[in-house]
């Protein structure tokens, strides 16, 4: 049985190019960095989960809530069969009881803030919008997209970001936690108008405080899918 049960929707995803050398400290053992065309990224992350089941229960007030999350991207070598995954720097969610599960089964690194989120379809175009807040800062990913899907292209840069099925964590000094994510792939919108509007160094650490001032490479926003997330082995 699958350890979570969910869907993802309305994925807002901005990537921004950073230095490999900032990420050294948070890779995790036996995984390496994986890079699109030489370019090392990190991608802001903001979506809901929608029809939360944990290990097949839906957990009353624990089924529909936001997440943001700063996140990077890994390989790992298994019997020659190259996992390409992500690794989470932070995931901020609305309630403590998912930060301590999430934190306890998994050694991930969530964060409980207050959150909210804005979907409206207009006339023309669509808009989906993330707050979180955090020591009375708010924090804002907004996008303005079309309001009809397109088919992500095989061999592209959104591919690449979309198409990671593995999550990875640290466990010890010389290994690893590792899960599968699976889902189908993903349409995105394509986006017209972006504004972020976050204190990375508050929110994520003083290491990752110049993505403030950065533009993002791409700005994404994929529909989504039904997803689950199995359980968790050790490497």
């Amino acid at each position: 049985m699958s350890f979570l049960k969910a869907e993802w929707r309305k994925l807002a995803i901005a990537n921004y190019a950073i230095d490999p050398k900032v990420l050294a400290r948070h890779i995790p053992p036996k995984t390496e960095l994986d890079l699109w065309n030489g370019t090392c990224y990190v991608s802001l992350v903001g979506f809901m989960f929608l029809n939360t089941r944990l290990l097949g229960i839906p957990i009353p007030f624990h089924r529909n809530f936001e997440e943001v999350n700063l996140r990077f991207y890994v390989r790992f070598s298994d019997k020659g069969e190259w996992k390409r995954g992500v690794v989470f720097i932070k995931e901020i969610v609305p309630k403590p009881a998912l930060t301590f599960v999430a934190n306890t089964v998994y050694k991930e690194h969530y964060q409980t803030m207050k959150m909210s989120h804005d979907w409206v379809e207009h006339e023309n175009s669509r808009t989906v919008k993330y707050c979180w807040s955090l020591k009375g800062e708010e924090n804002v990913f907004w996008v303005k997209a079309a309001l009809d899907p397109t088919v992500i292209a095989r061999g592209s840069e959104s591919e690449f970001i979309t198409e990671h099925y593995w999550g990875y964590t640290k466990a010890g000094k010389n290994s690893s936690l590792e899960y599968e994510v699976t889902h189908p792939r993903w349409d995105c919108y394509e986006v017209s108008e972006y504004k972020i509007d976050v204190n990375f160094g508050l929110v994520y650490g003083t290491q990752f405080g110049e993505l403030s001032n950065f533009e993002p490479t791409s700005v994404m926003l994929a529909e989504g899918s039904e997803i689950t997330v199995e359980n968790k082995r050790t490497i």
